[in-house]
């Protein structure tokens, strides 16, 4: 990578335009910009999540998705483009259902809570749904491999797991939907 980012202001995108790894420039509402913008939330939410407590396994899991979630990106940013592999959704899976035969099946939808470390995995859950409805969006105009969109599917999942676990590890329940309380 050398020196790519040794200068951070460039100036290039002051007329509302920005570059693809490819060097083409597109406009800033673009839906391929759109859908880089939702993956680096994300990979910044995810980074809320490891600036918690969070157990090591939990942490060194996060740490892989950051890292995918960048190759995503680069995916992304060059048209026809793939980087991201099969090996990383089944990564993915793999931790998913080691992770979820640990937890008491769910009677009841639960709600984002519990502790601020579940919290936030259940915020970076949302971000990460929004990324995989840009994803979506862009393919419906251009061509975008599948992995990603899949990848992002299953991250959610694990986010939603992750929020549970990260639950259970602080002695805390799940915060419960109570769908038949009453109303005022």
């Amino acid at each position: 990578m050398g020196h790519r980012l040794s200068k951070i202001t460039t100036r290039t995108g002051d007329a509302g335009d920005t570059g693809l790894g490819d060097g083409t420039r597109v406009p800033k509402h673009n839906p391929r910009i759109a859908a880089l913008g939702d993956l680096d939330e994300l990979n910044s939410a995810i980074g809320l999540v490891l600036a918690e407590e969070v157990p090591p396994e939990l942490r060194e899991a996060l740490g892989e998705v950051q890292q995918d979630l960048l190759d995503l990106g680069g995916e992304v940013s060059i048209p026809g483009h793939s980087i991201l592999k099969e090996e990383r959704i089944l990564a993915l899976e793999g931790r998913l259902e080691s992770w979820n035969a640990g937890l008491a099946p769910l009677k009841e939808f639960i709600l984002p809570g519990g502790t601020r470390a579940a919290a936030v995995a259940h915020l970076a859950r949302t971000v990460c749904r929004r990324a995989e409805r840009s994803l979506v969006a862009l393919a419906q105009h251009e061509k975008v491999a599948d992995a990603g969109r899949r990848y992002l599917n299953r991250l959610s999942d694990l986010l939603f797991v992750a929020a549970r676990l990260l639950n259970r590890h602080a002695g805390r329940s799940d915060v419960q939907w109570k769908h038949e309380r009453q109303r005022d």
